[in-house]
């Protein structure tokens, strides 16, 4: 890499704090130094992970509340800050990458960002580069999970399929709709590789849609209009790759398996069975004809032909591959493709708090998200105390992990709550037992 300036090497190192880390690399410095201005770098650099106040930004950056809510208002118009309303007040918060800042850059249409060169940027850091895919691939619990066709389910699966596993629950719930450019295809638009699918479908909901409805980074939408596009896709083949929480879902993207991200990482890195839906496609061999339909349809290329020498060829899912998406079940002509829930049902997170407490235990980067104020010397001491534990061997750290892991996130809470000032009050512990797992306990 040539010269990088301070400003986006401190800029990087913030991002770095974040479970979702972003690797350097040549690209994605100069996807930095597009997106952000050296002194915007500097002052997000700054930033904590927790959403914040303006008069929090403002005696971080030791400027007015007036000059503060300025460069917010405007990194926000970027796409780079997410702010919500709480309580009557203001709170931003630093996108990570993705999904984040990356895909909000492409959605904009005002000619505020060269999308051509970041495409090309993005197609290379993402799609080329191994480094920030693979940390992506490899976040447990993921960001994100596939969304089954509810349309394609027999009445016994409708009758147990659970409200969090539907995508038409996210937007009937969903306290804001918009929609936006499909990041993935219009990327792929610039570099000549777009298929025919239309790119006005990516929807986000809740307080993040507020925010890009807000800047005009997509455009608010009504419940109804939601249904028309998420019936539209479906009877395009598209599949519903959304947002990992059970609650507050803050988007659903709806992928083909030629451009998008989530089904092109998932395909070039060795098929992870941790995004797909808690069902799985099973063919009625009896009534296959053997037609190929699925196998073309298929976006992960989970089903094949095989030779069957008594009578003809028939469909076979590989289940290895299989996300549960029910794009063959809706296709098959024959009827012969059913969705039939999986025996062992993957985790969801219920909310963005427990996947990002869980991210961060797993990438060792809790003591970040706990003691946050980069330039509070007391929070830098909690963090040296606990990366004592993270840097342990794993033998030892085992050990530790026996005796915590039942209660590790009650114990995150209360350390949470005790350093935030009891800004978890209405927190309710009960929520984080996750009975979905164990359906037969009484």
């Amino acid at each position: 890499m040539g010269h990088i300036s301070r400003s986006y090497l401190d800029l990087h190192k913030r991002l770095e704090k974040f479970p979702q880390q972003a690797p350097a690399s040549e690209a994605l410095f100069q996807i930095l130094e597009i997106l952000f201005t050296e002194k915007e770098a500097t002052l997000v650099s700054k930033l904590p992970i927790k959403p914040f106040e303006i008069p929090k930004a403002a005696k971080i950056w030791k400027q007015s509340e007036d000059e503060a809510e300025i460069i917010l208002n405007e990194l926000a118009d970027k796409g780079l800050l997410i702010d919500v309303i709480k309580e009557n007040k203001r709170v931003f918060s630093l996108a990570p990458p993705m999904a984040g800042f990356f895909e909000f850059s492409l959605m904009r249409t005002d000619g505020k960002f060269d999308r051509k060169v970041l495409s090309e940027l993005y197609y290379q850091y993402i799609n080329k580069e191994d480094a920030f895919i693979s940390m992506l691939f490899n976040l447990e619990p993921p960001i994100d999970r596939v969304f089954v066709h509810e349309d394609t389910l027999q009445d016994y699966d409708q009758s147990i399929i659970l409200d969090y596993e539907r995508a038409s629950q996210v937007i009937e719930t969903a306290t804001c709709i918009t929609v936006g450019t499909c990041y993935c295809r219009h990327k792929m638009e610039h570099l000549g590789k777009a298929c025919d699918n239309p790119q006005e479908v990516c929807l986000t909901f809740n307080n993040a849609a507020k925010s890009l409805s807000k800047h005009g980074i997509a455009k608010k939408i009504s419940k109804k209009e939601a249904y028309k596009i998420l019936d539209e896709v479906r009877k395009l083949g598209l599949v519903q790759v959304g947002d990992n929480s059970q609650t507050g879902v803050s988007w659903i993207c709806n992928c083909c398996g030629c451009c998008c991200e989530a089904l092109l990482g998932y395909k070039r890195l060795g098929y992870s069975s941790n995004i797909y839906s808690n069902f799985e496609a099973k063919i009625d061999v009896d009534a296959c004809t053997g037609c190929g339909i699925c196998v073309d349809k298929c976006p992960v290329d989970a089903m094949d032909l095989t030779e069957n020498p008594e009578r003809k060829n028939i469909a076979q899912v590989n289940y290895d591959r299989c996300i549960g998406c029910g794009v063959c079940s809706r296709f098959c002509p024959s009827e012969a493709i059913t969705m039939k829930r999986r025996e062992k049902i993957n985790f969801t997170p219920v909310d963005f708090f427990e996947r990002i407490v869980l991210n961060a235990i797993e990438k060792g980067t809790l003591p970040n998200l706990i003691f946050d104020n980069f330039n509070l010397w007391t929070h830098k001491v909690f963090r040296r105390l606990m990366r004592i534990y993270f840097s342990l061997p794993k033998v030892k750290r085992s050990l530790v992990e026996d005796q915590l892991q039942s209660r590790y996130l009650r114990s995150m809470v209360k350390i949470y709550d005790k350093f935030n000032k009891g800004k978890l009050d209405n927190f309710n512990l009960d929520n984080y037992t996750h009975p979905e797992l164990h359906p037969n306990k009484n």
